[in-house]
């Protein structure tokens, strides 16, 4: 069977892409966070961080930083 996270893997490469356009590495990933952080359920939020922090299989170089910058956001909206 399939891990669910697979999916959320999935979904993030796609939105990585759709952002891959723009020029300046960090403004697309910051795009990908903004995305996560506004369309995504927290609890899916949270499973894509995790799955990021157990090492991110599957995460392209873009999606990858856009979870960082989502971890990095989900900090500064915790303080």
């Amino acid at each position: 069977m399939k891990d669910p996270v697979d999916h959320l893997v999935t979904m993030t490469n796609d939105i990585a892409h759709f952002f891959a356009v723009e020029s300046d590495r960090a403004r697309a990933a910051d795009s990908v966070a903004q995305h996560l952080k506004q369309f995504w359920d927290p609890r899916m939020r949270r499973r894509i961080l995790a799955h990021l922090a157990a090492g991110g299989a599957g995460l392209e170089p873009l999606a990858a930083a856009g979870v960082r910058r989502l971890a990095e956001l989900d900090r500064v909206t915790a303080a």
